[in-house]
Parts: structure tokens; sequence; C-alpha cells
């Protein structure tokens, strides 16, 4: 299992980004896909989550309007669009996978310790 994120870098307040995770060695559709960020000082938190295998989604409260979580399976590719971007999105932002064990699970593995294989992350710069 390899995760690949791409698609970081320098925006100015308010622009968008869309990010991608490049998904080998697995399909998607039997995998919750999340990505996840971290800031300078701060913990690492859930940002969004899809299942592969039913298409749900999981937005954290404190994540929902701004961004956009998608799969496209041709390419075994989960994206994160972006929008709205400010600087307190300043992060890396990392995609990881679990397998799908069981209906309406999305929700509950989306956190750093759901997960079970972590990709290197992708820099994003807000700057204000």
């Amino acid at each position: 299992v390899q995760l690949q994120a791409s698609g970081g870098g320098l925006v100015q307040t308010g622009g968008s980004l869309r990010l991608s995770c490049a998904a080998s060695g697995f399909t998607l559709q039997n995998y919750i896909i999340g990505w996840f960020r971290q800031a300078p000082g701060k913990e690492r938190e859930g940002v969004s989550c899809i299942d592969g295998s039913d298409r749900s989604i999981y937005y954290p409260n404190y994540m929902k309007g701004r961004f956009t979580i998608s799969t496209e399976n041709a390419k075994n590719t989960v994206y994160l669009q972006m929008d709205s971007l400010q600087p307190e999105d300043t992060a890396v932002y990392y995609c990881a996978a679990v397998p799908v064990r069981g209906f309406g699970t999305v929700k509950v593995v989306c956190n750093e310790y759901g997960m079970d294989f972590w990709g290197k992350g992708t820099q994003v710069t807000v700057s204000s």
C-alpha cells in the first residue's frame, strides 16, 4: 500500500488548491481514504474522509463548507478541493488509508488513530 500526496503550494488568502492522493498497491473501493493536516506546533487533525466502497463522506464539524473530497476510481486517486483558503489552513497535508471493515465506519476511523497507512505530506501555505 502506497499513498502519494501532491498539489500543495503557496497561495494567497481566498485562493484555491486541489490536492491529489495517488494510491497504489490497492483499490480505492476497498478502503477508506482520509485527508489530514498538521500545522506547526499543533496536533494532526482530520480534514475529510471518504469510503471507497459506498462513497460516503465525513467532514468534521470544524471543516464543513470550504473543502470537498472526491475520488476518481479510474485513476485510483482521491482529491481534496480547497477553496477560500485562509492563513489558518497553512499546514502539511497528508492522505491516509484503512481497509473498509464495516458499514458506516467512515466517521469512526476519520482520525489520526483510525488509519493504517500514511503517505508523505504536501505543504500548503496560505499567505495573508
